[in-house]
């Protein structure tokens, strides 16, 4: 743009004709002018020094140190494509392995040098130097493609099933198969990128040296038979199971990645679990699946859902196949055509016989069947040409992955036996790293890598607890991260006046519920007024429908209230899961803007109505606890300037529903200087999109609808008009690769939102981002207890360059600490690291419905809890069962996406999510 000399209308010279002239009717609009140099991509910061207040402690992680041998050499890349012999693309899953497996036992010798692959399983191949050509081919023969594990998608050509046209082409036996190999050079990457990575010097070529060093680490499992998702990898030992439930089996295994740090490369390895389906007998599993008692009462529709594309093996032939669904009818009914080669019609054709399945395999076959006559057969073959099974004879492969949604009691069932204390999981890791036997590897020892067997020594520091203030002016440190309300009061206590309870037909003594939590609000500070009503369910709604019976009782409770409420507690029969939960949620806070509690009375104790109350004041207002240096305020940095802090999240659908909105969260403190009180912005967005899309959403020249201006404005009016002249953004849910975005995407739509309401207002942000999802634990030396709440890493094992730091702010009770890694991505404010680290930790202290420290910032958490409050308001799942994309992956964008409903104004700035 600069090089070029403009006239004064902004014209080119030389290069256009003059714009035509503006009719008389139009008015111009002034074009967006185009910034006249290209915006520089902002990179995550680097770090500026580490820490040092709180008190030393010696640590062990799960990092192990690797060395190098090897960095003047090479990777060589090469690209891989496979094809059958009529030209066809191989699109099998685990087939790719065994064929070049087999090329290279092949042609090894002879025409590779004798050189070791690295294979992905699909596109790509790497070498330690280069294959004498940059194009080779091959062709080879396997004798039967089903894998020893997991081959998905090979086509089922067994002794049910023979497949007419491979066998006519291949003319020798039809379970060998011709594949083509070509294999074709792509690129070169120097091992000293990694050399260069562990300066703090990172690239493309760094980060594929690494990635071919992780696929070394998958293709040493694949060859052991494992399950493989994506570094982690499990065995097919059944001592390794765990029933969780529903057929559905947990499996430990571990993860194994090499990852860069300030200490050099290491090796992390850390227990992993995924869930898969029960192998065995399919009839068992259906059974338990379905939580049937016996196969009479199954639902087949459910059962053909469920099956869909397992893979099974059927006796006695012991070949395997994936099953494309069941038969309309049962086995002693289905009839199909058999070709009698002892009767031919008049054209000399066999001729065609039509048979139950039932029949042909007990009278032709002579395989007795106990009960499969009154079951559908299993289906392995096309659409178009069905192959039945009897059920019986059906057993589902080991170590298929279960990638539905776990049921709430499911889930429960997993964590429970996927725990391991500090001690007993530093003992698994060392054996999976010495069972794993990685010294052997060929292709590890050909880049001289070596691993150690020790534990990394890293040093943490263990920061002191904040001072906490509660009612009466009173202040303590909490211990071991924790404390209790045992004799004292709420810090800000609500007053609740004008309230009802409803109770959905839950089993419960209403008076003695009313009157305990009437005394224990008084023990706290909080003054209730009896109810006005008690609005028990009528016996003939309870078997309708959750969205009629939440009507019905709205009905009732109109007819009888004088007015709105100020709030309702709702008693619900269900535990978990309750489907009058979202319909429940939706009319109080959408429709009518009533403070609303739900709960399920089965223990009701003083603890439990002390936790219930904790909740309800915080959604009515009031604060619980709040830190000592908010009140004074004394919070470096947050306390002398303006400061608004955010929470941000996005949560998606399970695996399996790809057309199931994401939602969008963000959190926001109110009333500065306080940090301890939030309000939440809820927003649907595309499936499985990570980026919030919603933060600025430009309606025409003078309306923002999006999410920073609701966020900015109540900031404004809720801190004495005042714009936060600091933005401090805690992002959740994104890994390393989607870093770049959050700064230059998210951050951009921040900025614009900032400028559309003041041109001249130019906020200091910070971006830090937590991650839950990784495999680093610490453990302390020679103690089988967790590392004490308020521990902090920020050495060693810490990224090479950037700004990141480990916190464990919890007391881990049971299993092993989680700690939360953040990365800080921007400081433009020059927070001083020990600053820094003891905002996050104090945020770790402000959780309203809890008397501990938790383990992630709590506006982080409460973004969560937004997140799924409102995702219960519309039940996704119905559109999704009847979606034709179901299960499938649709393009971004492609489904409509159903808005939630805006919270009523009177609840929208609340703690509705508590």
């Amino acid at each position: 743009m600069d090089s070029f000399e403009t006239d004064g209308n902004g014209a080119v010279q030389g290069s256009l004709p003059p714009p035509p002239p503006v009719p008389p009717n139009v008015v111009p609009t002034k074009a967006e002018s185009e910034p006249s140099k290209k915006k520089v991509a902002r990179v995550p910061m680097a770090r500026r020094g580490i820490g040092s207040k709180g008190q030393k402690i010696s640590l062990l992680t799960n990092h192990f140190k690797v060395n190098v041998g090897s960095v003047d050499g090479h990777f060589y890349h090469y690209s891989v494509s496979l094809s059958y012999e009529d030209g066809r693309p191989v699109d099998g899953k685990g087939v790719g392995r065994k064929v070049i497996d087999r090329v290279h036992d092949t042609y090894s010798i002879s025409d590779l040098d004798g050189k070791n692959f690295a294979y992905d399983g699909e596109k790509s191949l790497f070498t330690v130097g280069a294959l004498p050509s940059n194009k080779l081919e091959f062709t080879v023969v396997l004798d039967d493609v089903t894998s020893n594990r997991n081959n998905g998608n090979a086509s089922p050509d067994g002794h049910d099933s023979p497949n007419e046209r491979d066998r006519k082409r291949l003319r020798r036996p039809y379970q060998s198969k011709t594949f083509r190999v070509e294999i074709s050079f792509a690129a070169k990457i120097p091992m000293q990128a990694i050399q260069n990575a562990l300066r703090g010097h990172e690239s493309e070529n760094s980060q594929e040296a690494l990635r071919v060093l992780d696929i070394i680490l998958r293709q040493h499992a694949a060859k052991q038979g494992c399950l493989l998702v994506r570094q982690s990898f499990f065995q097919n030992n059944p001592n390794n199971f765990t029933d969780i439930g529903g057929g559905v089996l947990g499996c430990r295994g571990f993860h194994s990645s090499f990852r860069t740090s300030q200490g050099g490369l290491s090796l992390n390895i850390d227990v992993s679990t995924t869930m898969i389906i029960q192998p065995g007998p399919v009839v068992d599993f259906l059974l338990a699946n379905q939580n049937a008692r016996d196969p009479d009462s199954l639902d087949w529709s459910k059962a053909k859902r469920a099956l869909k594309n397992l893979r099974i093996k059927v006796s006695p032939s012991n070949q395997e196949y994936k099953i494309t669904g069941l038969s309309d009818q049962f086995c002693e009914d289905q009839l199909f055509s058999l070709k009698q080669k002892s009767m031919k019609n008049d054209n000399g054709e066999a001729e065609a016989l039509e048979i139950t399945v039932y029949d042909y395999f007990v009278n032709h076959r002579n395989i007795q069947l106990r009960y499969s006559a009154r079951m559908p057969c299993i289906n392995v073959g096309k659409p178009k040409r069905p192959t039945y099974i009897p059920m019986e004879l059906c057993s589902l492969v080991s170590l298929q992955r279960y990638t539905k949604a776990l049921s709430t009691f499911q889930r429960a069932s997993l964590v429970e036996k996927s725990r391991q204390k500090p001690q007993e999981r530093m003992s698994v890791l060392s054996n999976a790293l010495q069972s794993s036997n990685y010294g052997a590897e060929p292709m590890l020892r050909s880049c001289g890598v070596s691993i150690s067997s020790n534990f990394t020594q890293v040093e943490g520091r263990v920061l002191p607890a904040p001072r906490l203030k509660v009612g009466n002016g009173e202040d303590f440190f909490p211990r071991n991260g924790r404390w209790n309300f045992n004799n004292k009061k709420f810090v800000e206590p609500s007053r609740i006046e004008r309230w009802a309870v409803v109770n959905f037909s839950a089993r419960c003594d209403v008076n003695n519920l009313v009157r305990d939590l009437i005394r224990c609000g008084e023990m706290k500070g909080i003054r209730i007024d009896p109810p006005f009503d008690v609005f028990q369910e009528m016996n003939q709604n309870r078997r309708a429908p959750s969205m009629v019976r939440v009507e019905k009782m709205f009905e009732e409770i109109q007819s009888k209230l004088p007015g709105a409420p100020q709030f309702l507690l709702c008693l619900l029969p269900d535990r978990k899961n309750s489907d009058l939960y979202g319909p429940w949620k939706r009319k109080n806070l959408a429709e009518f803007g009533i403070v609303n509690q739900c709960m399920a009375p089965t223990r009701v104790n003083d603890q439990y109505l002390t936790n219930l109350l904790l909740k309800i004041n915080a959604k009515l207002g009031g604060l619980n606890s709040m830190l000592s240096i908010e009140q004074t305020p004394s919070i470096p940095v947050v306390s002398k300037v303006p400061t608004i802090i955010l929470g941000m999240d996005v949560s998606h659908g399970s695996p399996g529903q790809s057309d199931v909105p994401s939602i969008a969260a963000v959190v926001s403190s109110r009333q500065w200087p306080l940090i301890s009180r939030y309000r939440a912005s809820v927003r649907t967005q595309s499936p499985k999109v990570e980026m919030i899309d919603s933060l600025f959403k430009r309606v025409s020249d003078k309306e923002d609808d999006g999410i920073m201006r609701e966020v900015l404005l109540d900031f404004y009016t809720s801190s004495g008009k005042r714009k936060p002249d600091q933005i401090i953004i805690f992002r959740d849910g994104v890994s390393e690769s989607q870093f770049n975005q959050v700064l230059n995407i998210e951050l951009d739509q921040i900025n614009e939102a900032c400028k559309f309401l003041d041109e001249a207002w130019n906020p200091k942000f910070v971006v830090i981002v937590a991650q839950k999802n990784h495999h680093t634990k610490f453990f302390q030396q020679g103690s089988p207890d967790n590392v004490p709440p308020g521990t902090v890493i920020d050495n060693k094992i810490c990224h090479p360059k950037n700004n990141d730091f480990y916190l464990c702010a919890h007391a881990g009770m049971i299993g092993t600490t989680r700690p939360t890694h953040y990365h800080v991505l921007l400081d433009q404010i020059g927070f001083s690291t020990d600053d820094l680290q003891e905002l996050v930790h104090s945020l770790s202290y402000v959780y309203q419905k809890s008397t501990t420290a938790i383990s992630v910032v709590a506006p982080i958490c409460y973004a969560h809890l937004a997140a799924s409050q409102l995702g219960t308001f519309i039940k996704f799942e119905e559109a999704s069962e009847t979606s034709s994309s179901h299960g499938g992956v649709t393009a971004p964008g492609a489904v409509p996406v159903p808005q939630l409903p805006r919270l009523k104004e009177n609840v929208s700035n609340s703690m509705f999510f508590c």
